[in-house]
Protein backbone atom coordinates (compact mmCIF):
# COMPACT_ATOMS: atom_id res chain seq x y z
CA UNK A 1 0.00 0.00 0.00
CA UNK A 2 1.33 3.51 -0.97
CA UNK A 3 1.22 6.74 1.35
CA UNK A 4 -1.37 9.43 1.28
CA UNK A 5 -0.25 12.90 1.38
CA UNK A 6 -2.71 15.69 2.79
CA UNK A 7 -2.48 19.49 1.55
CA UNK A 8 -4.41 22.22 2.24
CA UNK A 9 -4.03 25.68 0.32
CA UNK A 10 -4.92 29.36 0.98
CA UNK A 11 -7.96 29.98 -0.52
CA UNK A 12 -6.87 32.30 -3.55
CA UNK A 13 -6.22 31.49 -7.10
CA UNK A 14 -2.91 32.63 -6.91
CA UNK A 15 -2.41 29.91 -3.82
CA UNK A 16 -4.78 27.12 -5.34
CA UNK A 17 -2.77 26.56 -8.37
CA UNK A 18 0.36 26.01 -7.40
CA UNK A 19 -0.91 23.61 -4.68
CA UNK A 20 -2.66 22.04 -7.06
CA UNK A 21 0.25 21.47 -9.15
CA UNK A 22 1.97 19.83 -6.13
CA UNK A 23 -0.60 17.36 -6.10
CA UNK A 24 -0.40 16.13 -9.42
CA UNK A 25 3.09 16.12 -9.10
CA UNK A 26 2.88 14.19 -6.11
CA UNK A 27 0.20 11.81 -7.59
CA UNK A 28 2.31 11.04 -10.49
CA UNK A 29 4.95 9.93 -8.23
CA UNK A 30 2.46 7.23 -7.07
CA UNK A 31 0.91 9.33 -3.48
CA UNK A 32 -2.39 9.35 -2.72
CA UNK A 33 -3.89 12.78 -2.21
CA UNK A 34 -6.62 14.20 0.01
CA UNK A 35 -7.03 18.07 -0.43
CA UNK A 36 -8.80 19.86 1.92
CA UNK A 37 -10.82 23.70 0.81
CA UNK A 38 -12.63 26.16 2.53
CA UNK A 39 -15.98 27.47 2.09
CA UNK A 40 -14.76 30.89 0.40
CA UNK A 41 -13.44 30.01 -3.17
CA UNK A 42 -14.08 26.07 -3.17
CA UNK A 43 -12.29 24.14 -5.44
CA UNK A 44 -14.36 22.43 -8.08
CA UNK A 45 -13.82 18.21 -6.68
CA UNK A 46 -15.48 16.86 -10.29
CA UNK A 47 -12.28 18.30 -12.08
CA UNK A 48 -9.78 16.21 -9.98
CA UNK A 49 -11.78 12.40 -9.81
CA UNK A 50 -8.67 10.97 -8.22
CA UNK A 51 -8.35 13.25 -5.14
CA UNK A 52 -10.22 13.20 -1.95
CA UNK A 53 -11.74 16.77 -1.14
CA UNK A 54 -12.53 17.37 2.76
CA UNK A 55 -14.10 20.59 3.33
CA UNK A 56 -13.33 22.98 6.42
CA UNK A 57 -16.57 25.17 7.29
CA UNK A 58 -15.28 28.89 7.77
CA UNK A 59 -18.03 29.67 9.06
CA UNK A 60 -18.35 32.34 6.43
CA UNK A 61 -15.49 34.33 8.41
CA UNK A 62 -14.33 35.17 4.69
CA UNK A 63 -17.74 37.58 3.45
CA UNK A 64 -17.26 39.32 6.67
CA UNK A 65 -14.31 41.23 4.88
CA UNK A 66 -14.29 43.84 1.83
CA UNK A 67 -12.56 42.89 -1.40
CA UNK A 68 -10.04 45.80 -0.28
CA UNK A 69 -6.21 44.71 -0.53
CA UNK A 70 -5.90 45.24 3.12
CA UNK A 71 -8.62 43.18 4.24
CA UNK A 72 -7.00 39.94 2.81
CA UNK A 73 -4.24 40.14 5.97
CA UNK A 74 -6.94 40.48 7.86
CA UNK A 75 -9.12 37.53 6.40
CA UNK A 76 -5.88 35.32 6.26
CA UNK A 77 -5.61 35.89 10.62
CA UNK A 78 -9.48 35.71 10.91
CA UNK A 79 -9.29 32.16 9.03
CA UNK A 80 -6.36 31.28 11.38
CA UNK A 81 -8.41 32.29 14.42
CA UNK A 82 -11.63 30.48 13.31
CA UNK A 83 -10.73 27.35 11.46
CA UNK A 84 -8.23 25.74 14.01
CA UNK A 85 -10.97 23.93 15.59
CA UNK A 86 -12.97 23.11 12.40
CA UNK A 87 -10.07 21.87 11.00
CA UNK A 88 -8.88 19.70 13.71
CA UNK A 89 -11.75 17.99 13.68
CA UNK A 90 -11.35 17.54 9.88
CA UNK A 91 -7.74 16.11 10.17
CA UNK A 92 -8.43 13.76 13.07
CA UNK A 93 -11.33 12.44 11.38
CA UNK A 94 -8.63 11.70 8.66
CA UNK A 95 -5.70 10.37 10.33
CA UNK A 96 -7.72 7.88 12.16
CA UNK A 97 -9.60 6.97 8.99
CA UNK A 98 -7.73 2.80 8.95
CA UNK A 99 -9.73 2.50 4.98
CA UNK A 100 -7.20 4.70 3.55
CA UNK A 101 -3.81 4.62 3.26
CA UNK A 102 -0.98 5.58 5.68
CA UNK A 103 -0.78 9.44 5.99
CA UNK A 104 2.70 10.70 4.99
CA UNK A 105 1.95 14.31 6.18
CA UNK A 106 0.52 17.46 5.21
CA UNK A 107 1.40 20.43 3.18
CA UNK A 108 -0.24 23.84 4.27
CA UNK A 109 0.37 26.93 2.45
CA UNK A 110 2.58 29.11 4.31
CA UNK A 111 -0.19 31.68 5.64
CA UNK A 112 -1.81 28.65 7.73
CA UNK A 113 0.67 28.66 10.49
CA UNK A 114 -1.78 28.35 13.49
CA UNK A 115 -2.82 25.07 11.57
CA UNK A 116 0.83 24.51 11.75
CA UNK A 117 0.50 24.82 15.46
CA UNK A 118 -2.02 22.17 15.84
CA UNK A 119 -0.66 19.67 13.46
CA UNK A 120 2.58 20.08 15.67
CA UNK A 121 0.50 19.15 18.78
CA UNK A 122 -0.78 16.14 16.35
CA UNK A 123 2.83 14.98 15.62
CA UNK A 124 1.90 15.26 11.99
CA UNK A 125 4.84 16.04 9.85
CA UNK A 126 4.04 18.88 8.06
CA UNK A 127 5.87 20.85 5.47
CA UNK A 128 5.26 24.45 4.09
CA UNK A 129 4.40 25.54 0.85
CA UNK A 130 5.74 28.44 0.03
CA UNK A 131 3.73 30.17 -3.11
CA UNK A 132 6.26 32.80 -4.10
CA UNK A 133 10.07 33.60 -4.31
CA UNK A 134 12.56 32.55 -1.91
CA UNK A 135 13.52 35.67 -2.01
CA UNK A 136 9.92 36.67 -0.30
CA UNK A 137 10.52 34.33 2.33
CA UNK A 138 13.58 36.28 3.62
CA UNK A 139 11.64 39.28 3.20
CA UNK A 140 8.80 38.11 5.73
CA UNK A 141 11.29 37.01 7.90
CA UNK A 142 13.43 40.08 8.30
CA UNK A 143 9.71 42.46 8.74
CA UNK A 144 9.33 42.50 12.23
CA UNK A 145 13.42 43.59 12.14
CA UNK A 146 12.52 46.20 10.06
CA UNK A 147 9.90 47.37 11.93
CA UNK A 148 11.91 47.18 15.11
CA UNK A 149 14.58 49.67 13.54
CA UNK A 150 12.13 51.79 12.37
CA UNK A 151 12.83 51.11 8.76
CA UNK A 152 9.35 50.35 8.13
CA UNK A 153 7.01 51.99 7.30
CA UNK A 154 8.86 53.10 5.03
CA UNK A 155 8.91 57.67 4.07
CA UNK A 156 7.92 58.52 0.86
CA UNK A 157 10.74 60.76 0.21
CA UNK A 158 13.22 57.40 1.35
CA UNK A 159 11.30 54.76 -1.42
CA UNK A 160 14.01 55.23 -3.79
CA UNK A 161 17.07 54.41 -1.14
CA UNK A 162 18.66 51.02 -1.34
CA UNK A 163 17.67 48.90 2.09
CA UNK A 164 21.06 48.16 3.01
CA UNK A 165 19.80 46.33 6.37
CA UNK A 166 19.92 42.92 6.63
CA UNK A 167 20.91 41.24 3.48
CA UNK A 168 18.23 42.91 1.51
CA UNK A 169 19.56 44.35 -1.29
CA UNK A 170 18.90 44.79 -4.62
CA UNK A 171 15.47 46.19 -3.34
CA UNK A 172 14.62 49.38 -2.46
CA UNK A 173 12.91 50.97 0.52
CA UNK A 174 9.67 51.05 -1.53
CA UNK A 175 10.13 47.90 -2.59
CA UNK A 176 9.81 46.43 0.67
CA UNK A 177 6.42 44.48 1.28
CA UNK A 178 2.79 46.08 1.68
CA UNK A 179 -0.21 45.33 1.57
CA UNK A 180 -2.78 48.13 0.50
CA UNK A 181 -3.02 50.21 4.48
CA UNK A 182 -2.82 47.16 6.29
CA UNK A 183 -0.71 48.48 9.37
CA UNK A 184 3.28 47.45 9.59
CA UNK A 185 1.57 45.95 13.09
CA UNK A 186 -0.63 43.75 12.06
CA UNK A 187 1.90 42.80 9.09
CA UNK A 188 4.40 41.95 11.47
CA UNK A 189 2.70 40.02 13.61
CA UNK A 190 1.58 37.65 10.62
CA UNK A 191 5.32 37.68 8.97
CA UNK A 192 6.43 36.79 12.66
CA UNK A 193 3.97 33.62 13.36
CA UNK A 194 4.75 32.61 9.61
CA UNK A 195 8.20 32.57 10.38
CA UNK A 196 7.87 31.23 13.58
CA UNK A 197 5.48 27.74 12.59
CA UNK A 198 8.13 27.56 9.57
CA UNK A 199 11.14 26.40 12.09
CA UNK A 200 8.56 24.22 13.54
CA UNK A 201 7.87 22.17 10.07
CA UNK A 202 9.82 19.55 8.59
CA UNK A 203 10.67 21.62 5.50
CA UNK A 204 9.06 24.19 3.09
CA UNK A 205 8.46 24.03 -0.74
CA UNK A 206 9.01 26.86 -2.77
CA UNK A 207 7.92 27.50 -6.50
CA UNK A 208 10.94 28.46 -7.72
CA UNK A 209 14.51 27.12 -8.97
CA UNK A 210 17.89 27.58 -8.31
CA UNK A 211 19.03 29.72 -11.17
CA UNK A 212 17.32 32.84 -9.63
CA UNK A 213 17.00 31.76 -6.08
CA UNK A 214 19.72 29.74 -4.47
CA UNK A 215 21.28 32.72 -3.10
CA UNK A 216 18.03 33.54 -0.98
CA UNK A 217 17.55 29.82 -0.44
CA UNK A 218 21.12 29.95 1.92
CA UNK A 219 20.14 33.39 3.07
CA UNK A 220 17.11 31.78 4.19
CA UNK A 221 18.46 28.17 5.62
CA UNK A 222 21.18 30.25 7.58
CA UNK A 223 18.77 32.15 9.47
CA UNK A 224 15.88 29.35 9.74
CA UNK A 225 17.90 25.71 9.43
CA UNK A 226 15.06 23.53 7.74
CA UNK A 227 14.93 21.96 4.69
CA UNK A 228 14.29 24.13 1.71
CA UNK A 229 13.07 22.30 -1.63
CA UNK A 230 13.15 24.59 -5.11
CA UNK A 231 10.77 22.37 -7.12
CA UNK A 232 9.36 24.97 -9.84
CA UNK A 233 8.34 25.96 -12.40
CA UNK A 234 5.80 23.89 -11.20
CA UNK A 235 3.18 24.30 -13.67
CA UNK A 236 5.83 22.81 -16.14
CA UNK A 237 5.95 19.35 -14.29
CA UNK A 238 2.15 19.02 -14.46
CA UNK A 239 -0.77 19.99 -16.62
CA UNK A 240 -1.54 23.71 -15.40
CA UNK A 241 -4.19 23.72 -12.76
CA UNK A 242 -7.69 23.60 -13.43
CA UNK A 243 -9.27 25.97 -10.84
CA UNK A 244 -9.83 29.30 -12.08
CA UNK A 245 -12.18 30.85 -10.41
CA UNK A 246 -13.00 32.54 -13.80
CA UNK A 247 -13.97 31.60 -17.02
CA UNK A 248 -11.77 32.53 -19.30
CA UNK A 249 -12.24 33.73 -22.83
CA UNK A 250 -10.33 31.23 -24.96
CA UNK A 251 -11.31 33.40 -28.20
CA UNK A 252 -8.29 35.49 -28.04
CA UNK A 253 -6.23 32.32 -28.68
CA UNK A 254 -7.87 32.87 -32.23
CA UNK A 255 -7.28 36.54 -32.20
CA UNK A 256 -4.01 35.82 -31.81
CA UNK A 257 -3.39 33.41 -34.57
CA UNK A 258 -4.16 36.50 -37.16
CA UNK A 259 -1.47 38.72 -35.56
CA UNK A 260 2.15 38.83 -36.40
CA UNK A 261 4.58 36.93 -34.60
CA UNK A 262 6.13 39.29 -31.36
CA UNK A 263 3.08 41.93 -31.83
CA UNK A 264 0.96 41.57 -29.58
CA UNK A 265 0.80 43.20 -25.98
CA UNK A 266 -0.87 41.39 -23.32
CA UNK A 267 -2.10 42.92 -20.10
CA UNK A 268 -3.44 41.33 -17.25
CA UNK A 269 -3.03 42.59 -13.12
CA UNK A 270 -4.10 39.13 -11.90
CA UNK A 271 -7.09 38.00 -10.00
CA UNK A 272 -6.96 40.36 -6.89
CA UNK A 273 -5.35 43.80 -8.06
CA UNK A 274 -7.26 46.92 -8.73
CA UNK A 275 -7.13 50.33 -10.00
CA UNK A 276 -9.75 52.90 -9.96
CA UNK A 277 -10.99 54.72 -12.60
CA UNK A 278 -8.72 57.68 -13.67
CA UNK A 279 -5.86 54.53 -13.85
CA UNK A 280 -8.31 52.63 -15.98
CA UNK A 281 -8.91 55.78 -18.56
CA UNK A 282 -5.52 56.68 -18.47
CA UNK A 283 -4.19 52.71 -19.24
CA UNK A 284 -6.94 52.77 -22.05
CA UNK A 285 -5.49 55.84 -23.50
CA UNK A 286 -2.17 54.61 -22.80
CA UNK A 287 -2.84 51.48 -24.90
CA UNK A 288 -4.49 53.35 -28.05
CA UNK A 289 -1.67 55.61 -28.05
CA UNK A 290 0.90 53.17 -28.40
CA UNK A 291 -0.55 51.81 -31.34
CA UNK A 292 0.73 48.24 -30.88
CA UNK A 293 -1.81 45.23 -30.91
CA UNK A 294 -3.21 44.51 -27.50
CA UNK A 295 -5.25 41.75 -25.31
CA UNK A 296 -6.21 43.59 -22.13
CA UNK A 297 -7.89 41.71 -19.37
CA UNK A 298 -10.64 43.85 -17.68
CA UNK A 299 -11.42 41.59 -14.65
CA UNK A 300 -14.89 42.12 -13.05
CA UNK A 301 -14.70 44.00 -10.24
CA UNK A 302 -10.97 45.34 -11.01
CA UNK A 303 -12.34 48.92 -11.55
CA UNK A 304 -12.55 50.29 -8.11
CA UNK A 305 -16.41 51.21 -7.59
CA UNK A 306 -17.88 49.94 -10.61
CA UNK A 307 -19.52 46.97 -11.63
CA UNK A 308 -18.84 47.24 -15.04
CA UNK A 309 -16.59 48.21 -17.83
CA UNK A 310 -17.06 51.92 -18.74
CA UNK A 311 -14.53 52.66 -21.83
CA UNK A 312 -13.67 56.02 -22.67
CA UNK A 313 -15.31 57.62 -25.58
CA UNK A 314 -13.77 57.00 -28.59
CA UNK A 315 -11.35 54.15 -27.49
CA UNK A 316 -13.13 51.36 -29.24
CA UNK A 317 -12.93 53.08 -32.76
CA UNK A 318 -8.81 53.97 -31.96
CA UNK A 319 -8.04 50.57 -31.50
CA UNK A 320 -10.72 48.91 -33.71
CA UNK A 321 -8.59 45.76 -35.40
CA UNK A 322 -5.38 45.62 -33.17
CA UNK A 323 -7.11 45.86 -29.34
CA UNK A 324 -9.14 43.16 -27.58
CA UNK A 325 -10.95 43.43 -24.40
CA UNK A 326 -11.89 40.23 -22.72
CA UNK A 327 -12.68 39.35 -18.66
CA UNK A 328 -10.28 36.74 -18.15
CA UNK A 329 -7.56 34.90 -20.18
CA UNK A 330 -6.35 31.44 -20.48
CA UNK A 331 -2.69 33.36 -19.28
CA UNK A 332 -1.28 29.87 -19.76
CA UNK A 333 -1.53 29.36 -23.57
CA UNK A 334 -1.61 33.14 -24.17
CA UNK A 335 2.00 34.13 -23.13
CA UNK A 336 3.10 30.87 -24.83
CA UNK A 337 2.05 31.84 -28.43
CA UNK A 338 4.26 33.23 -30.69
CA UNK A 339 2.42 36.55 -31.20
CA UNK A 340 2.64 37.88 -27.43
CA UNK A 341 6.08 39.98 -27.42
CA UNK A 342 5.60 41.20 -24.35
CA UNK A 343 3.69 41.14 -21.03
CA UNK A 344 2.24 44.47 -18.64
CA UNK A 345 1.88 42.60 -15.38
CA UNK A 346 1.44 43.04 -11.68
CA UNK A 347 4.13 40.48 -11.08
CA UNK A 348 2.66 38.18 -9.15
CA UNK A 349 4.93 35.59 -8.63
CA UNK A 350 2.83 32.99 -10.39
CA UNK A 351 2.60 35.40 -13.52
CA UNK A 352 6.44 36.39 -13.83
CA UNK A 353 7.46 32.67 -13.51
CA UNK A 354 5.44 32.29 -16.04
CA UNK A 355 6.65 35.33 -18.20
CA UNK A 356 10.17 33.88 -17.83
CA UNK A 357 8.91 30.27 -18.64
CA UNK A 358 7.78 31.56 -22.10
CA UNK A 359 10.42 34.10 -22.38
CA UNK A 360 8.21 36.72 -22.53
CA UNK A 361 9.38 40.45 -21.44
CA UNK A 362 7.31 42.47 -19.07
CA UNK A 363 6.26 45.55 -18.19
CA UNK A 364 5.97 46.09 -14.52
CA UNK A 365 3.35 47.70 -12.05
CA UNK A 366 3.08 46.42 -8.87
CA UNK A 367 0.68 47.16 -6.39
CA UNK A 368 1.27 44.71 -2.77
CA UNK A 369 2.91 42.56 -0.95
CA UNK A 370 5.89 40.57 -2.96
CA UNK A 371 5.00 42.57 -6.41
CA UNK A 372 7.28 45.15 -5.97
CA UNK A 373 10.27 42.63 -5.12
CA UNK A 374 9.54 40.70 -7.90
CA UNK A 375 9.66 43.72 -10.00
CA UNK A 376 12.95 44.97 -8.72
CA UNK A 377 14.26 41.67 -9.52
CA UNK A 378 12.36 41.68 -13.14
CA UNK A 379 13.98 44.96 -13.44
CA UNK A 380 17.26 45.26 -11.76
CA UNK A 381 18.69 41.68 -10.71
CA UNK A 382 17.25 39.86 -14.38
CA UNK A 383 17.29 43.02 -16.55
CA UNK A 384 13.78 41.50 -18.49
CA UNK A 385 11.71 44.42 -18.14
CA UNK A 386 10.83 47.92 -17.49
CA UNK A 387 8.64 49.17 -14.46
CA UNK A 388 6.25 51.90 -14.63
CA UNK A 389 6.76 54.39 -11.78
CA UNK A 390 4.26 56.31 -9.92
CA UNK A 391 0.91 57.52 -10.98
CA UNK A 392 0.13 56.17 -14.13
CA UNK A 393 -0.47 58.42 -17.27
CA UNK A 394 -1.14 58.07 -20.99
CA UNK A 395 1.75 60.01 -22.00
CA UNK A 396 3.92 57.08 -19.76
CA UNK A 397 2.27 53.93 -20.62
CA UNK A 398 2.86 54.42 -24.11
CA UNK A 399 6.41 55.49 -24.04
CA UNK A 400 7.25 52.68 -22.11
CA UNK A 401 5.41 50.07 -24.46
CA UNK A 402 7.71 51.54 -27.39
CA UNK A 403 10.67 50.87 -25.64
CA UNK A 404 9.84 47.64 -24.63
CA UNK A 405 8.11 46.59 -27.87
CA UNK A 406 9.98 48.66 -31.03
CA UNK A 407 13.25 50.21 -29.61
CA UNK A 408 16.30 48.73 -29.16
CA UNK A 409 16.47 48.59 -25.21
CA UNK A 410 13.83 46.44 -25.74
CA UNK A 411 15.78 44.12 -28.14
CA UNK A 412 18.40 43.97 -25.37
CA UNK A 413 16.09 42.91 -23.29
CA UNK A 414 14.30 39.99 -25.11
CA UNK A 415 17.86 38.51 -25.71
CA UNK A 416 18.51 38.36 -22.10
CA UNK A 417 14.80 36.69 -21.20
CA UNK A 418 15.94 34.47 -23.99
CA UNK A 419 18.89 33.45 -22.06
CA UNK A 420 16.97 33.50 -18.52
CA UNK A 421 13.94 31.32 -20.42
CA UNK A 422 16.93 28.62 -21.60
CA UNK A 423 18.11 28.21 -17.47
CA UNK A 424 14.53 27.68 -16.55
CA UNK A 425 14.19 25.20 -19.30
CA UNK A 426 17.45 23.56 -17.91
CA UNK A 427 16.17 23.19 -14.27
CA UNK A 428 13.12 20.93 -15.45
CA UNK A 429 15.22 18.29 -17.19
CA UNK A 430 16.25 15.06 -15.48
CA UNK A 431 19.08 16.13 -14.52
CA UNK A 432 18.30 19.74 -13.72
CA UNK A 433 18.05 21.50 -10.65
CA UNK A 434 14.44 21.51 -9.83
CA UNK A 435 14.15 17.47 -10.88
CA UNK A 436 16.84 16.37 -8.57
CA UNK A 437 15.16 18.62 -5.73
CA UNK A 438 11.39 17.09 -7.06
CA UNK A 439 13.67 13.25 -6.33
CA UNK A 440 14.80 14.52 -2.76
CA UNK A 441 11.53 15.99 -2.07
CA UNK A 442 9.51 12.37 -2.96
CA UNK A 443 11.95 10.53 -0.89
CA UNK A 444 11.91 12.85 2.35
CA UNK A 445 8.32 12.51 2.30
CA UNK A 446 8.07 8.76 1.84
CA UNK A 447 10.67 8.68 4.41
CA UNK A 448 8.02 9.83 7.08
Amino acid sequence: MGKRVLLFPLPYQGHINPMLELAALLHSRGFSITIFHATFNPIDSTKYPSYRFILVEDGEIANRFTSAVEDTVHRIIAWNNSCEQLFYDCLTSVLSDKNEEPNACLILDMHWYNLQYLANRLGVPTLVLRTGSAATLNWCRTYAQLVQKGIIPVQESQSSMLVTELALAPLRMGDLLRVGNCSHEVLSDLYTHEMDAIRTSSGVIVNTFDAIDSTEVEKFQKAIPVPVFCIGPLHKFTPPARSSLLIPDCSCLEWLDTQVVGSVLYVSFGSLACMNYEEFIETAWGLAKSEQPFIWVVRPGSILGKDAVDLPDGFIEATSGHGKIISWAPQHEVLAHAAVGAFWTHNGWNSTLEAICEGVPMICKPQFSDQMGNARYVTHVWKVGIKLEGKLERGMIEKAIKRLMTEDEGAEIRQRMRTLKHEASLCIKSDGSSSVNIDKLVNFISSF
